[in-house]
């Protein structure tokens, strides 16, 4: 596999501080349901723990697996210190990264139930976004990805990557339900590529009112996720089916989807067809699945070109 450190692609999107509480029991047992009204519980956890986490961290951590030169693009708080010593021991560069003296680095508390119920609390962190100008003072990045953030962020990168002529990918993930249809559409069109789950997916077409052969035509690539099914990427009117690596034991589906687009920007970049880019993005999101936890997985890049090979000979 190609080692690219020639040009940087930039990352941006959230920078996580993810909280993950267990709880033993299951929150049904102590929420009635004609009394939420007054809602008024404690859970006792059973264990809690911190990790990091955030699209674009995940995202940026993955590339760096791959060896694929990234830039994090982003806003942190004053607690940043633990995240970025993480971020330097794995050579990722956060040179460009924002940090605020006044506010905490986002933040998600996750609490889960012993049937995988979740209560989610998300602080987003910083909400500045004047600071999304520096793009212009980064010279000739290869390639940029926008994804889930604080929406106005979003949507300035979207203008300045327009304007300065940057190739981008939209990624809207879980935000994609806070913008209009003419957002979406407007976001949307020049894209390099839309990424996207099926649900995700979904909810596009709905906003625009479209189909997805429509769809198509607004960006150059459009890739929808599809979770154990696999993925689909489409490219003038051609559709191109990825299978699912053969995972050992699905522990954790969360940033799987993030090791997706990290694999995706890695065949991007190497100019590599579709067909091999999505290959590449199943096999680094089938090591994402099976650990707990968004930035756990490691492996060589021998270790990776084997497990690649096994699947898509």
């Amino acid at each position: 596999m190609k080692v690219n450190n020639n040009k940087k692609v930039l990352v941006s999107g959230s920078i996580v501080y993810d909280r993950i509480m267990v709880f033993p029991g299951l929150f049904k047992d102590h929420i009635l349901p004609n009394q939420t009204h007054i809602l008024n519980v404690s859970f006792t956890l059973q264990r809690t723990d911190e990790s990091f986490g955030g699209t674009a961290g995940n995202i940026a951590y993955n590339l760096a697996l791959l060896r694929e030169s990234a830039t994090l693009l982003g806003l942190v708080g004053h607690d940043f210190g633990r995240y970025a010593k993480w971020l330097q021991k794995n050579k990722i560069d956060f040179s460009r990264v924002d940090q605020s003296k006044n506010d905490p680095t986002a933040s998600a508390y996750i609490m889960t139930d012993k049937a995988d119920n979740q209560i989610t609390g998300f602080y987003p962190g910083p909400m500045d976004v004047k600071y999304c100008s520096l793009v212009r003072k980064i010279k000739n990045p290869s390639l940029a990805i926008i994804s889930p953030d604080f929406k106005p962020r979003m949507m300035a990168y979207v203008r300045l990557y327009k304007e300065l002529g940057i190739d981008y990918i939209f990624d809207p993930g879980q935000q994609v339900i806070s913008f209009t249809g003419a957002e979406l559409k407007r976001l949307i069109k020049g894209a390099k590529v839309l990424i996207g789950n099926d649900y995700e997916i979904k909810i596009i077409l709905d906003r625009l009112k479209t189909d997805a052969s429509n769809l198509q035509k607004l960006v150059d690539i459009l890739v929808i996720t599809k979770g154990a099914q696999g993925s689909e990427i489409y490219s003038k009117d051609k559709a191109i089916k990825i299978k699912a690596v053969k995972v050992k034991h699905i522990i954790d589906p969360t940033g799987a989807g993030d090791a997706y687009r990290a694999g995706l920007i890695k065949g991007l970049t190497s100019g590599t067809s579709l067909q091999k880019a999505g290959q590449l993005a199943s096999t680094i999101a089938a090591y994402a699945v099976e650990k707990q936890g968004t930035q756990v997985h490691k492996f060589t890049l021998k270790e990776f070109t084997n497990r690649y090979k096994i699947n898509y000979k």
